[in-house]
């Protein structure tokens, strides 16, 4: 597969996190292990104590060890991985939906950081930080030159610790220091509006532990606001995934109860299952259920509204498992670009207080038995992201683009030789995804600083006017010149 791909942070921002983030399945260790093949261990060992005693200088023994445990599993597939502390720590914040930091959703802008928005009654909220402000400068490091990751690192920290932030106000013309105390912050992954009367636009982000009451509290909101609605498209454009009980009580929420939402299979029985709209499939640790907890008129106007999913090639995993479920039970339509193609379950399993394994452990499959992996959901109406057509998606890497990816299983895991065609196939991505990267720096440098696709949930939003002429009846802007991407089978 070609790695010649140079790909802007913020155009890649949802297909690479679709290859990150999972869908889990938490489980325990199982408590049977196969037999060992020993004389492969004491080879192992063997090699071990040759690097102890004999390398140039010496070796950390945990690190070593640390590291062999990381090179085995990430031989496996892309998303089968290793936690050492620091890791398991940040996968954990992730899928929480809780993190330690001033609470701003961030973006980057001619090599600033750029305020998205700042979370509700975060401490960045309550200092009074605006979408469109520029960070300049974290306590005395400048920004200019810090990749986002950098940046978010340096804003997070320990609760009641302190950073300062000189913000640049374009607005206003002026910059200022404000001094923020960090503290545990809750995000959010739902957003919800009517966009016309009638009309109600709900956002998925990421599935993650509060994703769900979240999701519940805005509709109960929605149709207490409006109970004369019409239509609603539910985006999950870039929705890199997260939870497979969050994605199935999500799918809950328009299906009959008892419907099937996905099934899952490989080698564990316990990885054999099929999952359904039921209570019993998506509540992980009891308590309350969102779904049942609304109210009668609410929960029966949202399984029955006319609704469209929107996705994308960063639209990864349970926000697949979401699409699926609708399309696959004629519940919505589907419309926008090919989705990523990620049909694999991994099961976290803690290997003590501070580290864990993820690992991939099944295949998911649609209602109807589609198996998504590296193939992903096909929309019912395929649709550009702007007027003007794809300009970039050709830059946003999908499943099948990742070293060492699951086939379907279709073909029991067995490799093939590309074909002439599938070889033309490649090489033509190749050459759109160049061309794509030169359109790309040449709009930069005419528009420095500007969004060259419009945001989402905005009036400049195409995919989200074209659903809603969907949803209207009217005529929908068909692209001409996407076509299905079928599933690549791996090279010998």
């Amino acid at each position: 597969m070609s790695h010649k791909l140079k790909i802007a942070g913020w155009i890649a921002v949802g297909a690479v996190a679709g290859a990150l983030t999972t869908v889990q399945l938490q489980a325990v260790a199982r408590s049977t292990v196969a037999p060992l093949p020993l004389e492969e261990l004491q080879q192992l060992a063997a090699v071990f104590g040759m690097v102890k005693s004999d390398y140039v200088e010496p070796v950390d023994e945990k690190k070593l060890i640390s590291e062999a445990i990381s090179g085995m599993v990430a031989s496996l597939d892309p998303h089968s991985q290793y936690f050492d502390k620091k890791s398991f720590k940040e996968f954990r914040e992730g899928t929480s939906g809780r993190f330690v930091g001033v609470g701003i959703e961030i973006t980057m802008e001619d090599g600033l950081v750029k305020v998205v928005s700042p979370i509700e009654d975060s401490p960045a909220f309550r200092a009074g930080l605006k979408s469109g402000d520029l960070i300049t400068k974290i306590d005395d490091t400048a920004v200019k030159g810090l990749s986002i990751n950098d940046a978010v690192k340096r804003m997070r920290g320990e609760p009641k610790t302190k950073v300062l932030l000189t913000i640049f106000r374009k607005d206003e013309n002026r910059s200022f220091p404000v001094t923020i105390t960090r503290e545990e912050i809750k995000t959010q992954s739902v957003k919800a509006k009517e966009i016309e009367k009638g009309y109600v636009w709900v956002r998925l982000s990421q599935f993650q532990d509060r994703t769900v009451e979240d999701f519940t509290r805005k509709l109960e909101a929605i149709y207490k606001a409006n109970p004369q609605l019409k239509g609603l498209v539910l985006d999950l454009r870039n929705d890199p995934g997260g939870l497979l009980d969050a994605a199935v009580a999500i799918s809950a929420a328009f299906l009959p109860e008892n419907a099937t939402v996905v099934s899952t299979n490989g080698q564990l029985a316990d990885s054999q299952s099929i999952y359904t709209a039921a209570p019993q499939h998506y509540l992980r640790r009891g308590g309350p259920d969102p779904i049942k907890q609304l109210t009668d008129a609410t929960k029966g106007i949202f399984k029955t509204l006319p609704m469209v999913v929107l996705v994308n090639e960063g639209s990864a995993s349970a926000s697949e498992i979401v699409a699926g479920a609708l399309q696959d039970h004629k519940r919505a339509k589907v419309l926008g670009n090919q989705t990523f193609g990620k049909g694999s379950v991994q099961t976290v399993r803690p290997l003590g207080p501070d580290t864990g394994l993820k690992l991939t452990t099944a295949r998911y499959y649609t209602p109807s038995g589609r198996s998504i992996q590296a193939k992903g959901i096909v929309p019912d109406v395929m649709v550009d992201e702007t007027a003007e057509g794809n300009l970039f998606a050709a830059l946003r890497t999908r499943e099948a683009d990742l070293s060492k990816h699951l086939s379907d299983g279709k073909d029991d895991g067995a490799s093939h030789a590309m074909t002439d065609a599938e070889r033309a196939a490649e090489q033509q991505r190749d050459r759109d995804r160049e061309q794509a990267r030169l359109r790309l720096e040449e709009e930069a440098k005419k528009n420095p600083g500007q969004r060259l696709v419009p945001e989402f949930g905005s009036e400049k939003d195409f995919p989200l006017q074209q659903a809603l002429n969907q949803l209207k009846g009217k005529p929908v802007m068909v692209s001409k010149t996407l076509i299905e991407r079928a599933e690549e089978k791996k090279e010998n």
